[in-house]
């Protein structure tokens, strides 16, 4: 009987550690260095112009398992507020946005990271003027923490507009006492 104890209570140590190791082993599916290419934009952001002043508030966080950023915007004029989704597709190779706004506008973007910029561009579209233009936006990660975004508009290679310039400060939190 003392033998029989001595094996259940050594199976079961057996199994429960299986399970344990089983469950450490299990992969991230969104854990590679490409998945985390845009985590410096991760956080609370107060948005500034270039001139100084508050274009508006930005939230950026990872959600499905880290598989993805979520951006939720709101101006700080009112009003007007969108959020897009972020993800790396790695059958494309490349990073996607999607963006949607409270005006009915969307924009899909792509690209990839280089160095300390993510950069990424719309597929070509048309204005009024029946000439082809595309949207580029690149997010700097700058060493004083800051993030700056730099929203152009390119006809060929030439920079004909700038959408938006601003730099991303973190929010600071007041600690209730």
């Amino acid at each position: 009987m003392k033998n029989y104890l001595f094996y259940l209570s050594s199976l079961v140590v057996f199994i429960a550690s299986i399970q344990i190791i089983s469950s450490q082993e299990k992969t991230c599916a969104c854990c590679s260095d490409q998945h985390a290419a845009f985590d410096f934009w991760v956080g609370e952001w107060e948005v500034f112009t270039a001139d100084g002043n508050v274009a508006g508030y930005n939230t950026i966080t990872k959600i499905q398992d880290q598989c993805a950023l979520k951006e939720n915007w709101t101006s700080a004029r009112g009003g007007f507020s969108g959020t897009s989704y972020n993800f790396y597709n790695q059958l494309s190779g490349q990073w996607e946005q999607l963006w949607i706004d409270n005006a009915g506008s969307q924009l899909k973007l792509y690209g990839n990271k280089l160095d300390n910029q993510m950069i990424m561009e719309s597929k070509p579209f048309k204005r009024g003027d029946g000439d082809s233009y595309v949207n580029r936006i690149t997010w700097t990660a700058n060493t004083d923490g800051t993030v700056r975004q730099l929203w152009e508009i390119l006809k060929g290679e030439e920079v004909v507009q700038v959408a938006f310039d601003g730099i991303y400060k973190k929010k600071v939190t007041s600690k209730k006492e």
